[in-house]
């Protein structure tokens, strides 16, 4: 799909997420500045939770409760190797025996160890300034 703002790739996030079944883990991948957080913005819109979505570059991981379903919004940039991963004790919100709601993974590839068994994939590439090439790649 062809986004051309960033309030469309909000939509096609909101509409993506009212088809998501718990549990969910989805990779979010997408060079810097590619749209990644406001497609979790529209995502987490699209379960019917209000609550301001931020980039957790820094806290790692934030929770976004009261929708449908709980998200885990996870941005691993900063995970320099996948011990660092382990070490934080995330491996329930990536197994879907223990997980209850939805985690979205921006940098997935900081611990690929951790998020092998994912359900949809999300890539996000920079056409120009404006313009976003988005794939939703379901696993299977």
């Amino acid at each position: 799909m062809l986004s051309k703002s960033e309030k469309q790739t909000m939509d096609i996030a909101s509409k993506f997420a009212k088809s998501i079944k718990n549990p969910c883990i989805i990779l979010l991948q997408g060079d810097l500045g590619a749209g990644k957080t406001h497609f979790v913005k529209g995502f987490v819109k699209g379960l019917k939770c209000k609550m301001l979505v931020t980039s957790p570059t820094f806290t790692i991981m934030n929770i976004y409760d009261g929708g449908r379903m709980p998200i885990y919004h996870f941005d691993l940039y900063r995970i320099t190797d996948p011990q660092e991963a382990e070490m934080l004790g995330l491996e329930e919100y990536f197994d879907h025996d223990q997980l209850k709601g939805v985690s979205i993974v921006e940098w997935p590839q900081q611990a690929e160890e951790l998020v092998r068994d994912w359900d949809f994939k999300i890539v996000i590439d920079k056409v120009d300034d404006n313009q976003r090439q988005i794939q939703i790649i379901k696993r299977g």
